[in-house]
């Protein structure tokens, strides 16, 4: 990709920020997320090393991985991991993205007073971001993930593995089929909630991730009504239900939730400014 005999860390930055322009609006990110990668660097590193030369070797895998790129495939894949919360995750392409935005939903389920013990369910894990997450910073939580996909679960596994948590485990399941007989202290679910004709679902990165894990019926909202509807029993009473959703389901989410029984139902902002968790809590 760089014609220039001697290439630095600054010199690659640039060109690879106009390359990947032609394929993201988060070009200068990318470039920065794969040049760390491959250095095994931080950020900061970047900025204070941009006069050092880059490797054969280096510039070999960084231009390689820009053309595939090039081809639209996400730069998760291209990499097989990406960065979520505090951490990197290994990620595959029957899993979803892990997205910042998603970040909000693990932040508010800390806020919640729950007990230094608390059994907690993530419905529809993928990586197992929002499990480990959780996880990682309530080390005397119990968290349990489930997903109906074997392929995830070995994702899931994988990254609990590469985080050495011990609290925190795996399952096949259909949403609750596999753990009916257990009640939870927190619900939390970033499930399906696209709808099936929606235009993003051809545009970007989600062209590659998996329709099955993003795609629900009745406007988006079947996957959400049958995690509401299954959740009355399988929450402790005074536990909350937390979901993550589109930016324009918010007041149906609400509905639906408040329609179940729950109180204390409130919708929060992603860092972006759109609607995107909603949660209750089961009346004691």
């Amino acid at each position: 990709m760089v014609n220039s005999s001697v290439c630095t860390l600054g010199s690659w930055l640039k060109q690879a920020k106009t390359v990947l322009a032609q394929v993201t609006d988060e070009a200068e990110i990318e470039a920065k997320y794969c040049l760390s990668h491959v250095l095994q660097c931080n950020y900061s590193y970047l900025v204070s090393h941009a006069e050092q030369p880059l490797t054969a070797e280096q510039r070999q895998q960084l231009d390689a991985i820009v053309q595939q790129r090039q081809t639209g495939t996400p730069l998760a894949y291209v990499l097989k991991q990406w960065h979520f919360w505090d951490f990197e995750l290994a990620v595959s392409p029957v899993t979803l993205i892990p997205r910042a935005d998603t970040e909000i939903l693990v932040e508010q389920a800390l806020h919640f007073s729950l007990p230094a013990d608390a059994k907690v369910l993530d419905l529809g894990t993928g990586t197992g971001a929002i499990a480990l997450a959780l996880a990682k910073e309530r080390p005397g939580w119990q968290v349990t993930g489930v997903d109906v996909q074997d392929e995830a679960l070995a994702c899931a596994t994988s990254n609990k593995a590469a985080l050495q948590l011990t609290n925190c485990h795996f399952l096949q399941s259909n949403w609750y089929a596999a753990v009916r007989a257990q009640q939870f202290e927190l619900i939390v679910s970033n499930p399906p909630y696209i709808e099936p004709d929606d235009v993003h679902l051809q545009q970007g990165d989600v062209r590659f991730e998996p329709k099955t894990a993003l795609v629900a019926a009745a406007q988006g909202l079947a996957d959400i009504e049958l995690i509401i509807a299954g959740s009355v029993l399988q929450l402790q009473p005074g536990g909350w239900l937390l979901l993550e959703h589109g930016y324009q389901q918010a007041v149906a989410v609400r509905e639906r939730l408040q329609q179940a029984g729950y109180v204390q139902v409130q919708s929060k902002k992603d860092y972006g400014g759109q609607w995107r968790i909603s949660f209750g809590q089961r009346p004691l």
